[in-house]
């Protein structure tokens, strides 16, 4: 009996674990036949990759800000699936920008699509990495709210799957020489600032400084 006992509060253990020890609310984005047609489409063109399936086997996790204040604003940004204005973007798909999840000022965490769901929102990576938006910008810093959550949903992601690189999103051209970028058009670059060198010094303090690959 006692014997029994032990296994059934391993098993608890074991299984506690693999759940995130936090709240993932859901509020997915609208994703329809066209949504998912424009992925495959942005997946084979943009990409390069001679593929059936929209789905992605996660390696990088690319942590961004919003610029836009509030996280109902944000969300109706993404929700669309085809994207509006923003010319520079615009030429290369009219697949609107997503990413999978939202942390909120609070700290709160907002899934928008599965984790191994394409999204578009990191040039030549996409195909690989998840995406998490905070809400904030230049003139809202990010909070330490913020700081708490990202790690723990890196984390909870990094149980869930084979999570190699953590950059931010203005890091992203270091990969621009390596096997790992996807981009058909060499020409293809947007300049970013999101989330700042002084966000991504504390979260790889906070998840570990060498757990993480920044580089290629």
């Amino acid at each position: 009996m006692f014997r029994l006992l032990l296994l059934l509060i391993g098993f608890s253990a074991l299984s506690c674990a693999s759940r995130p020890t936090f709240r993932i609310h859901e509020k997915p984005i609208a994703y329809d036949a066209v949504r998912d047609s424009l992925s495959l489409q942005y997946l084979q063109q943009r990409h390069g990759l001679d593929v059936s399936s929209t789905a992605i086997t996660p390696e990088m996790i690319v942590v961004h800000w919003t610029a836009v204040p509030t996280l109902e604003a944000t969300y109706e940004v993404f929700n669309p699936v085809l994207l509006g204005g923003r010319p520079e973007l615009s030429s290369a798909s009219a697949l609107n920008v997503s990413a999978h999840f939202l942390v909120d000022r609070n700290g709160s965490i907002w899934r928008l699509l599965p984790d191994t769901a394409f999204g578009r929102h990191t040039i030549g990576l996409n195909y690989m990495a998840i995406g998490i938006e905070n809400i904030g910008g230049p003139d809202a810093p990010l909070t330490r709210a913020q700081l708490k959550a990202n790690a723990a949903l890196i984390e909870h992601l990094q149980r869930r799957h084979n999570i190699r690189y953590v950059i931010g999103h203005h890091e992203y051209e270091a990969f621009k020489d390596s096997p790992l970028w996807k981009e058909t058009d060499p020409d293809y670059i947007t300049k970013k600032q999101d989330p700042g060198d002084a966000f991504m010094r504390r979260l790889r303090k906070k998840l570990g400084r060498d757990r993480f690959q920044s580089q290629p």
